[in-house]
């Protein structure tokens, strides 16, 4: 009778799982689509002047009117969704591009031959490994290379932590948070930390030292907090985040012994080279998504060459590479959308402009602190750098003058809370389709994150308190 009454409980707790089911990335996305919209029926419209002699149209300080603004209505929340996936083009179809690169690429075994090599050769280093990844890609971020570029690396990670038996989580960290560990503080960003200096009316990449101690902080924290869970999943494979489906199905199983051929070598260095030339192109040239995207297609195009697949073959591995990138793709235009409604609705500016009356009476540190909060939110709504920049600097930079603390601290508020509420921001196209295209879903990944999120907080509060307690300056 007991037992009957167990295997009863059993069965019924099942089906509370089954009927209980976390919500996917596009519903929250199109919930904060909705909520929104209602904003705009309830924070007036209002709008900054603009000084549009600037790269980046930049908000003239106290220039804030209430302006007749327009709640968006039934049609406009729906157009909104359109516009957002066309204003967000350049990201879309340069996820689809590198979904057709990679398949290409992967259909050689190049990338999985190289990786099982090194993979081989550190079977017992897997610490090793971890900062050996993190790392590299970090100096990509501090150096201002690999924001949206990261994508292209994601199915690397997944390769990587396919082969150690691990999860899609650990695939997705080590490349994305290697790479955000530096973009977090981007020391040598010119679009980040350069413009909103340069706003600030500081020396471009000024204070550069301080930035690159707080980037060591940062970058040692991640790399610890990664290896902790891969320890935690290692010795009890239940507390992984992804369950029982570790990986998305359409992420290829490695095999153990692939020989790293010559073809492949050839195919791997003509890989890196392609990436080192758009490198160049980017500190040379100002290259940026569009080039990217071009990049892959000379990739895509040049392997198959040198691997002599046949054209069919080849526009056949490419279309069922870039298919596979669709939800991610998607997902991209979908997080824009938020932001064309906060736009339209014209509320944007008058969030800002809120926020600083409150900061302005504070004393030096709190109200420096109060930027930082600020911006760590405001980052969740307006996830472009420059544009954070062009919205906020001009306020903050003239705010710290009136509350007694540097500018420089102003730039580090602003550079630390644009970059870490990222790695969480729905609204960010990357961040959803960097996770999308390692098929994890926005949900783990929040719970994943959060943990470091809170410690990259602390300690950024902490480097923001001994900023203002130095002084910090100009140099």
């Amino acid at each position: 009778m007991n037992l009957q009454k167990k295997e009863e409980k059993v069965l019924e707790n099942n089906k509370k799982k089954k009927a209980f089911s976390m919500p996917d990335s596009y519903i929250i996305l199109f919930i904060l689509l909705i909520l929104a919209t209602i904003a705009t029926y309830i924070i007036p419209s209002g709008a900054f002047e603009r000084d549009e002699g600037n790269l980046v149209p930049t908000v003239i300080p106290d220039s804030y009117t209430q302006i007749q603004g327009e709640p968006i209505g039934f049609m406009d929340f729906f157009l909104s969704i359109q516009t957002g996936m066309i204003e967000a083009a350049d990201i879309i179809f340069l996820v689809l591009i590198i979904g057709g690169s990679f398949a290409i690429i992967e259909s050689t075994s190049a990338i999985n031959a190289g990786i099982m090599q090194l993979i081989n050769k550190t079977r017992d280093k897997k610490i090793l490994l971890v900062i050996s990844v993190c790392t590299v890609f970090s100096i990509a971020g501090f150096l201002g290379i690999l924001h949206t570029a990261v994508i292209a690396f994601i199915p690397v990670g997944i390769i990587i932590a396919r082969a150690f038996k691990l999860d899609a989580i650990v695939g997705v960290a080590l490349v994305y948070l290697g790479a955000y560990s530096g973009y977090t503080i981007a020391g040598l960003d010119p679009v980040t930390t350069g413009f909103g200096q340069q706003i600030a009316g500081l020396p471009v990449f000024s204070g550069l030292w301080y930035r690159f101690i707080i980037y060591l902080f940062i970058l040692v924290s991640s790399i610890i907090y990664i290896f902790y869970y891969i320890r935690k999943i290692e010795n009890n494979p239940d507390r992984s985040i992804m369950g029982n489906k570790r990986f998305n199905t359409e992420h290829q199983e490695i095999e153990d012994n692939l020989p790293f051929t010559g073809l492949r070598k050839v195919i791997l260095l003509y890989f890196v080279t392609c990436l080192t030339i758009y490198t160049v192109g980017v500190f040379r040239s100002d290259w940026g998504l569009n080039e990217m995207a071009a990049i892959f297609l000379v990739i895509g195009i040049g392997t198959a060459i040198i691997a002599r697949m046949n054209p069919n073959n080849f526009v056949k591995q490419f279309v069922k590479g870039a298919q596979g990138m669709i939800y991610p793709a998607l997902i991209v235009g979908l997080a824009r959308s938020i932001v064309v409604i906060l736009e339209n609705g014209a509320i944007l500016d008058t969030i800002v402009q809120g926020i600083a009356s409150v900061i302005e009476p504070l004393p030096a540190a709190i109200g420096a602190f109060g930027m930082y909060i600020f911006n760590l939110l405001f980052n969740l709504i307006v996830t472009s750098g420059s544009g954070q920049a062009a919205i906020v600097m001009p306020i903050m930079a003239p705010l710290a003058d009136i509350i007694g603390t540097t500018r420089q601290v102003a730039v580090l508020a602003y550079n630390m809370g644009d970059g870490f509420t990222n790695t969480i921001a729905p609204t960010s196209g990357i961040l959803m389709a960097s996770i999308a295209v390692g098929g994890v879903s926005w949900v783990k990944w929040l719970r994943f994150m959060l943990p470091l999120l809170c410690i990259w907080i602390l300690i950024g509060t902490v480097a923001l308190f001994v900023a203002i307690a130095i002084n910090l300056g100009p140099f």
